[in-house]
């Protein structure tokens, strides 16, 4: 239990680190901006609750897919389908952004430590 609450310490940290970077920023603000077009347009289309449709498009975009919700239009499921391939993209560069920060940037604030002059 412990390790997961440090999990979850080092994924904070990682993310107000990114801050930082504008970069990070724009894959944040896409990842927020993706995950509330998808929350809209399941509410509004297949009239799913707000946490059903968040829900949905968090685990349709980290390709968990469970299998309790699916879209029942053409064009719901013709959606779904254009918001994968734009969305696991866009997520897939917010992570790797993620994981950057919290195993690269350490060990450079570490060496840059270590080369200061006293």
């Amino acid at each position: 239990m412990i390790a997961f609450f440090f999990t979850i310490w080092k994924f904070i940290q990682s993310v107000f680190r990114g801050l930082k970077d504008p970069e990070f920023r724009a894959l944040l603000i896409l990842v927020l901006v993706l995950l509330l077009v998808g929350t809209l347009f399941y509410m509004r289309w297949e009239h799913w609750t707000l946490i059903d449709a968040l829900f949905f498009c968090v685990v349709t975009l980290t390709t968990i897919g469970y299998g309790d919700r699916i879209p029942t239009t053409p064009g719901t499921k013709l959606f779904t389908i254009f918001y994968i391939f734009l969305g696991i993209g866009i997520l897939l560069a917010f992570i790797e952004r993620v994981a950057r920060n919290a195993l690269i940037r350490p060990k450079q604030e570490k060496k840059e430590e270590i080369v200061k002059p006293t």
